[in-house]
């Protein structure tokens, strides 16, 4: 389930519990736009469901609204002086049509909340048909007013006959039957702004300096398949990690008593202390077999504790594989926090990254969440923050901070490593210590084996979203030796995009977009850059000798992936010299090797050297029968 739940959240998908809420959820996204932040005010006739409202928002994340002092001056203005003089907004149980429109209006134009939630109790006092007419009338004039910026208006009206819901419904409110079901209307539209925000952001690119040895990486992991082995080593691992730029503490592999107090005395001699723990790959933890011994400062020492864990295992493990013992520094930090970092394989989306809080009670704390690879920093930390552990992270009291993105480098350096050794089936770091001189992994244990393919395509068998496709990076050369480097398009390209466009005339935007093209948003420009590579390709291509971009060509799949429709951008002055031939040329290469069966596209007739280009390319070209400025163009692949 948790596992589902990272693969909504990466695909932008809201998650409801049950038939009543997905109706709810509809009901909400349909009526009204998302508010730009968390902040309600509930204004209500019932101090008590008014305080269960405000319980039920802290609980889902929200945040009651302040009433600014000014607000508050107009409240009391209009108010009776019994009114509970803070947010949520009693103004008491004999509130009438015109109470309510006062208290309203002033919540309308208060700048200190994001949403305003309406709640009515009926009582025999004033008419809830006539309360539910003067909201909606009001709630229309102020969107009248306000066409971009209102605010959300939401509706609870308990005990409500069917006239009051069509009349609310009618109007465009979203409403509900109790304030339980209000407030998590309210919470999908912050959850969907959220969602749509995430999707758009542009994360930082990864560091220049991490360059992984992918090779000597999967040597290791395809040696220990060859030799039959399900599980690596402690050396191995420790190459493995050491290969993806992981700290690991000193580790070496011991096979008897003697080999052990050989390799604790180097740990010695550098001023380190000594543990040892029992080497089978039958025994996964090695605690339950009291096969851990800290803090051992002689030779001496570690000859009886490794005779000890030996005997041990041997007894209460008899059938176990026991290979000797594991020597490694003890790598003693008062103040680091115990995370745990791995990778797990699930049968419905493949590899999966989890983090939590590490240490010998992780399963009991159960503090850990879940990420589908690939990962950059931005994904990795809204990872670390969706756990507890992760406040620990931060400065507190005589503690320092966790040094800045370490813990976050290592979490995309792991989904890096599965994205390229399909073979690791599991990997668990615990556990990696983490403060402000950075991260070290203390224990961890791998577990490979043949890769078996789960998803179509050219991706990575094991993964549900695809990485980063950097085996399409080209260099080309065009006319008169113009060399070209062509690479797909990453989300951290927003910058570059927006510069590429200043070079691009209004009249060829208006070929490409079909229509005047004033500005780019920030939001337009991350659509295009944000990339699944599985439906979806974009090839950039830049200027070697300047280093700027000078094109862009992109491909989208359709819904059964058999046909594409691409498009194509050049700067204006740079067409003419062979560019554009050589990104369809690669376009054309890519759809042929993703299996699709046609590439089409749209054209304007104007728009004549992309039609000669099209034609010369072997593109069957036809006027479009619905629009006649336009040519459907289409490739047979």
């Amino acid at each position: 389930d948790a596992v589902y739940d990272a693969a909504f959240r990466r695909a932008g998908v809201l998650r409801v519990s049950d038939l009543r809420e997905l109706f709810d959820c509809a009901e909400t996204l349909g009526r009204v736009e998302s508010p730009t932040g968390k902040r309600l005010a509930i204004l209500t006739n019932g101090g008590g469901i008014g305080v269960l409202a405000v319980d039920r928002l802290v609980e889902l994340g929200g945040t009651p609204a302040t009433i600014s002092e000014e607000a508050r001056k107009t409240l009391d203005a209009v108010l009776p002086p019994t009114w509970s003089g803070a947010n949520p907004v009693d103004i008491v149980g004999d509130a009438d049509a015109s109470r309510y429109a006062a208290a309203l209006e002033v919540l309308l134009a208060d700048r200190d909340n994001d949403a305003v939630l309406v709640l009515n109790v009926q009582t025999a006092i004033a008419s809830a048909a006539e309360i539910a007419t003067t909201v909606t009338e009001l709630v229309g004039k102020y969107r009248e007013q306000h066409r971009r910026w209102a605010k959300p208006v939401l509706a609870a009206w308990v005990g409500a006959d069917q006239h009051i819901i069509q009349a609310l419904s009618g109007a465009g409110m979203p409403n509900y039957p109790t304030e339980d079901d209000a407030v998590r209307g309210f919470m999908h539209l912050v959850r969907h702004r959220e969602v749509v925000e995430e999707l758009s952001q542009v994360p930082p690119a990864m560091p220049d300096t991490f360059v992984p040895d992918a090779r000597g990486a999967r040597q290791i992991v395809t040696a220990a398949i060859a030799d039959g082995r399900e599980w690596l080593e402690p050396v191995e691992i420790k190459n493995l990690l050491e290969a993806y730029d992981i700290a690991m503490v000193p580790t070496y592999a011991a096979s008897d008593v003697e080999q052990a107090v050989a390799y604790a005395k180097e740990i010695f001699a550098q001023g380190d202390t000594v543990v040892l723990k029992i080497m089978s790959r039958d025994i996964v933890h090695k605690s339950d077999v009291g096969g851990v011994v800290l803090n051992l400062t002689t030779p001496e020492a570690v000859r009886a504790a490794t005779s000890d864990i030996l005997a041990r295992a041997r007894k209460l493990r008899p059938g176990a594989r026991i290979g000797g013992v594991i020597v490694q520094a003890m790598i003693v930090k008062a103040k680091a926090r115990e995370l745990i970092l791995g990778l797990a394989d699930d049968p419905t989306f493949g590899t999966v990254v989890v983090f939590g809080r590490g240490g010998t009670a992780v399963e009991i704390i159960n503090d850990k969440a879940l990420a589908l690879p690939p990962l950059d920093l931005q994904l990795a930390r809204d990872l670390i923050d969706r756990t507890r552990v992760s406040r620990l992270l931060k400065a507190y009291r005589d503690v320092p901070a966790v040094k800045h993105d370490a813990v976050a480098m290592v979490l995309v350096k792991l989904a890096q490593m599965a994205a390229d050794i399909p073979e690791i089936r599991e990997f668990d770091i615990n556990p990696l210590l983490a403060d402000e001189t950075g991260v070290t992994a203390v224990d961890a244990r791998v577990a490979v084996g043949p890769p078996q393919r789960k998803f179509v395509g050219s991706g990575p068998a094991n993964f549900a979203v695809r990485a980063y496709p950097s085996q399409w990076e080209r260099r080309l050369k065009v006319k008169d030796d113009w060399r070209i480097f062509v690479r797909p398009m990453r989300p951290e390209d927003e910058p570059t995009i927006h510069e590429f466009l200043r070079h691009v005339t209004a009249h060829d935007l208006r070929l490409r977009f079909f229509a005047p093209m004033k500005e780019f948003t920030h939001e337009f420009i991350a659509r295009l850059t944000q990339l699944d590579y599985a439906r979806a390709m974009a090839f950039i291509a830049f200027d070697e000798a300047t280093g700027e971009m000078v094109g862009v060509v992109r491909l989208h799949s359709d819904s059964i992936y058999e046909s594409g429709e691409y498009a194509i951008l050049l700067r204006s002055d740079l067409k003419g010299r062979g560019l554009g031939w050589a990104l369809m040329q690669l376009i054309i290469d890519y759809a042929k090797s993703e299996g699709l069966k046609t590439i089409s596209g749209d054209v304007l007739k104007e728009n004549t050297v992309m039609l000669e280009m099209c034609r010369d390319l072997g593109f069957e070209v036809k006027p479009d029968p619905a629009e006649p400025d336009i040519c459907d163009v289409k490739l047979r692949l």
